[in-house]
């Protein structure tokens, strides 16, 4: 499989009610998702947070468990922390990314099903059978904003129960979604 990173998109984000807002940060996403990567060979996990008040909460919260206090008291943790990596921007992630080989085709998740959305399982071959690298977006709030939705390459069918309830945790739904794609089929 090609490599592919993950971003946590804290801005542009849609609110409730449509509006573009930028999120803070939690802490379960960064130890949660953190753990994921490790988990599924993830090559990096981006926080995309512009917020410099908010950079700064999640820079000390890497550095205690990367290289702080952290680090001997929960080495688990501090191999999740490791795949973590703070960036300003969408634009700025897939510059760092580009550095490696080349810009990355993007992959967004949503709750709602776009013409375009493609199935797990064609997804899944994709990222196996193609010579690229990919970048999978989840968004906070109410999901990632249109314009990050209308430059993706691929978007997701949505994470469907059996309700028509469909708000799932990030975390949640990011767990799901890399299981879907990366997990081994049992």
């Amino acid at each position: 499989m090609n490599k592919l990173y993950l971003g946590l998109v804290h801005y542009p984000v849609c609110n409730k009610n449509g509006q573009i807002v930028t999120t803070s940060v939690t802490n379960l996403d960064l130890h949660d998702i953190g753990r994921l990567a490790v988990t599924f060979g993830i090559e990096k996990y981006f926080i995309i947070q512009p917020q410099l008040s908010q950079q700064l909460i999640v820079q000390e919260l890497i550095d205690f468990w990367h290289t702080g206090g952290g680090k001997n008291y929960n080495p688990h943790r501090q191999a999740a922390f490791s795949k973590i990596a703070l960036i300003d921007s969408l634009e700025s992630c897939l510059a760092e990314i580009a550095q490696t080989k080349k810009t990355p085709k993007i992959i967004v998740t949503d709750a709602k099903i776009y013409p375009h959305s493609i199935s797990y399982e064609a997804m899944r071959q994709i990222l196996v059978e193609n010579d690229n690298d990919y970048l999978l977006l989840f968004g906070t709030g109410w999901g990632l904003a249109p314009e990050i939705m209308a430059q993706a390459d691929y978007c997701l069918y949505p994470i469907m129960g059996t309700s028509d309830y469909n708000h799932l945790s990030v975390r949640s739904a990011a767990a799901i979604i890399l299981d879907r794609l990366c997990g081994h089929n049992n």
